[in-house]
């Protein structure tokens, strides 16, 4: 590579011998200097060899010869480097000698400009030197260079953090009031990358940075524009710095700017600075006073390019942040003009006016003016748009507008919105997702659009998201499937699609509102008793008794879910809890597997049935309803003389829920002996009566022991092959089996009462009956708990608490 670089030399005898030798006495005898010699170099390594020269014209002219060189491009930059340039520069630059010193520097800065340059001079050390040469003092050149050198340097961490530990802040915040444009670009450019950390961001205002950066907008030059906007859209996300801002009256000098049709082109940058100022209630209030809402809402509707417009849009969706500022926006009927925008041309408004639709309608006289303009009609026809983002951002309008608004959810239905949110729950991108769920379970509040989404098969594309990890699309997912599965179409769909594991494995996520929503939608989903068992097949049950002993995760919902899916399973909640209410009402497929351990898992009948005979006490099961080729209504299987022609019947085919025929018969009696009596202490002593006649009599207490009804449990088992035994079969059966059937008979006749598991075999019932006059005149008689004997004086109501019945329940 040439140089073509004329250096003009001159140097004593004594200091040019050039490899020759000197004879001592003649170099001392000659004391002239030679005349300066114009010396055409062609080799850089002979300019290098120069910078250690002690004549500063020769190190003037060498440094220039350099800088020259390395400004023709980027291969010329780093070339000096390789020849060893950089560490005499850098000493350079502290000559005493002002040319030296400046063009040193002008080598410096140039060659900074290249990657490995400026890796090298990471090493050097140079930081602290470079910013020694920024005082006011130094020539506006150096200034310039030195600079050009930090702007290069200020990209790289480390370097920011010696910029800053070496004071340079302070003095490139003096060097922004330079008259030269060179000094003041760099400068600006390069307190713009020290401002991408937050210490030197926050310590910008507190240097008094910010009254010059705002003065660099009346520059002449865009590129010093820009960047003057850049570096106050950065630094004005400190709090700190905005007071500061505003007390200088940054807001008026930046709508000044964009009011000044010539800086058009900057106008985005200046409005991106504006939407930090109107961030917090006070900037908004004091820039309100000032009428700058209203220059900012005038701004917003003069016709400019859609950047332009988007960005003022989004300085009023940034006021619409806070909740007193709203208010503000309203009355300056901000909703009128952002209807209109979102109908005008390009995406881009079109998209910043649905995001601010969206903060604006957390206004709730907002979300009734947006109905009222036609704003609800228009977003849902956005719904339709090819750009996924502006979908996007429609819906997250939508979502805003719904909520806790049955008029404005109705209006989205009308618009026929539903049927298209619906289909947006399988868009692959999971905000819409997020968006379009949490919308479509705003809607499903009201009976008449929640059928019609159903409809639409909502359950079944709610499935795909369920199985989603991120919590931002399980949360909205999972209310609006809990809101959706009120429905039976709803349930139904979500089990044939294969949703019900789905949601019982969200059971156990970490997330706290996730697994409340799950709850809520297995609680609603409980309602359905066929749902309810097939969740409990797959571990729900466990997992939500495992949730409610755990401090942390239990809440309202997982009690509500567990409770729900108790109701739904009397079997199963009568085995977990030992206790059904008056309210519980048993019915055929009810059965007894006795008392479960916390965590055991509940098996079902069917599953129970197909056990190997075991020695354990049978499960009683309770059925009547009639099936072709199963049990029949026989009378002669009614007693226990003919039992044996049942059970060898019995034998010969699978359990499959038999028809109990004899307790069939116990119903049809009970029908019609007992529900004719008017009293209620009739009915219960009869049906107890009814009960003890059916299962042995009445037995003495201190003949108990002799009562052989363990061996005719184990006689009926090893009949029939089976773990499970009808309970209307069994003619031998002390308190727990007497008790079973006592509740399921009353249930069926419409009697009240309860179903108690005691300890050792024991069980009885509970009933409410009003007895003796008011105890206040004009005052209904108060109800009394009573425990009915069915074993020893059977049809005996026993007070509740009393020694008789405390007796009847432990001894």
């Amino acid at each position: 590579m040439a140089w073509d670089s004329r250096v003009t030399v001159s140097h004593t005898t004594e200091g040019f011998k050039m490899g020759k030798k000197v004879k001592k006495e003649s170099a001392s005898s000659c004391k002239e200097t030679f005349e300066p010699l114009p010396i055409e170099l062609k080799s850089p390594a002979t300019v290098m060899l120069l910078l250690s020269s002690p004549e500063e014209e020769v190190l003037v002219k060498a440094c220039e010869a350099i800088y020259k060189f390395a400004e023709r491009g980027d291969e010329n930059e780093v070339a000096p480097l390789g020849l060893g340039a950089l560490e005499p520069l850098c000493q350079l630059i502290n000559h005493n000698n002002k040319l030296v010193k400046r063009n040193a520097f002008m080598a410096l800065g140039i060659m900074a400009a290249n990657g490995e340059v400026k890796n090298a001079l990471k090493k050097v050390d140079v930081i602290p030197s470079i910013i020694d040469k920024l005082s006011l003092d130094e020539d506006t050149v150096v200034h310039e260079f030195a600079t050009l050198c930090l702007v290069s340097l200020s990209v790289d961490f480390t370097c920011k953090v010696q910029i800053f530990d070496n004071k340079g802040l302070p003095s490139l915040i003096q060097l922004l009031s330079s008259p030269d444009p060179d000094v003041a670009k760099n400068t600006v450019e390069t307190i713009f990358n020290l401002v991408q950390d937050y210490p030197c961001r926050q310590a910008v205002h507190e240097l008094g940075g910010i009254p010059p950066l705002l003065e660099l907008l009346k520059s002449d030059f865009p590129v010093i524009q820009q960047l003057a906007l850049k570096t106050l859209a950065n630094v004005t996300t400190d709090k700190d710095t905005r007071t500061t801002f505003r007390e200088v009256q940054g807001f008026e000098k930046l709508m000044d700017f964009l009011c000044n049709e010539d800086f058009s082109d900057l106008h985005v940058e200046a409005l991106q600075v504006l939407a930090n100022c109107v961030g917090e209630s006070e900037s908004v209030h004091l820039i309100h006073q000032g009428g700058g809402l209203t220059r900012l809402m005038q701004f917003v509707l003069t016709p400019s390019g859609p950047e332009v417009q988007s960005s003022a849009v989004k300085c009023i969706s940034r006021v619409a942040q806070n909740s007193e500022t709203r208010k503000l926006l309203h009355e300056q009927d901000v909703e009128k003009t952002l209807v209109e925008l979102l109908s005008v041309e390009g995406d881009i408004v079109k998209m910043s006016a649905c995001h601010a639709v969206a903060a604006m309608s957390l206004h709730l006289a907002s979300k009734d003016s947006f109905r009222d303009l036609g704003g609800i009609r228009v977003l849902v026809q956005l719904l339709g748009s090819e750009s996924s983002a502006l979908r996007e951002a429609a819906v997250q309008a939508l979502c805003n507008l719904t909520k806790g608004s049955r008029i404005n959810a109705f209006a989205v239905y009308e618009a026929g919105g539903h049927e298209i949110l619906v289909q947006q729950l399988h868009d692959s991108c999971p905000m819409m997702v997020v968006h379009t769920a949490a919308t479509l379970a705003n809607m499903a509040e009201q009976e008449v659009i929640r059928c019609s989404i159903v409809s639409q098969g909502a359950a079944q594309a709610l499935v795909e998201p369920l199985k989603s990890v991120n919590p931002e699309i399980l949360v909205p997912a999972t209310l609006c499937l809990a809101a959706l599965v009120c429905n039976a179409e709803a349930r139904a769909e979500l089990n044939s699609a294969g949703g019900l594991p789905l949601l019982v494995n969200l059971l156990c996520s970490s997330h706290k509102e996730v697994r409340q929503n799950a709850c809520w939608a297995v609680s609603v989903c409980a309602s359905d008793e066929s749902i309810a068992l097939e969740m409990c097949k797959i571990g729900a049950l466990e997992l939500l008794q495992e949730i409610n002993q755990s401090v942390n995760r239990r809440s309202k919902f997982s009690e509500l879910a567990l409770a729900r899916l108790l109701d739904a399973n009397l079997s199963i909640k009568y085995s977990l809890t030992g206790y059904l209410t008056s309210t519980d009402i048993t019915s055929d497929g009810f059965y007894d597997a006795g008392k479960l351990r916390a965590g055991q898992k509940a098996l079902t009948l069917e599953e129970l049935s197909k056990q190997p005979v075991n020695r354990h006490q049978p499960i009683i099961a309770v059925n009547t309803a009639s099936e072709k080729g199963k049990w029949t209504e026989d009378d002669k299987y009614k007693d226990e003389d003919n039992q044996k022609a049942q059970l060898d019947s019995a034998t010969q085919r699978s359990w499959m829920m038999m028809c109990d025929a004899s307790l069939q018969s116990l119903v049809t009696k009970a029908t019609k002996s007992i529900l004719p009596l008017n009293d209620k202490s009739e009915q219960y002593t009869a049906l107890a009566r009814l009960v003890s006649q059916a299962m042995g009599g009445p037995v003495e207490m201190d003949k108990l022991h002799e009562f052989p009804w363990e061996l005719h449990l184990s006689e009926l088992k090893f009949a029939l092959q089976s773990n499970v035994v009808p309970i209307g079969m069994i003619c031998k059966g002390i308190y727990c089996h007497r008790a079973i059937l006592f509740k399921y008979l009353a249930d069926r006749i419409g009697v009240s009462c309860t179903l108690v598991r005691g300890e050792y075999n024991r069980a009885w019932n509970e009933v409410l009956i009003f007895k003796g006059p008011p105890s206040v005149p004009g005052c209904s008689p108060q109800p009394c708990r009573y425990i009915v004997d069915l074993m020893h004086q059977p049809g005996s109501l026993l007070k509740a608490n009393s020694r008789a019945a405390i007796q009847y329940q432990t001894i």
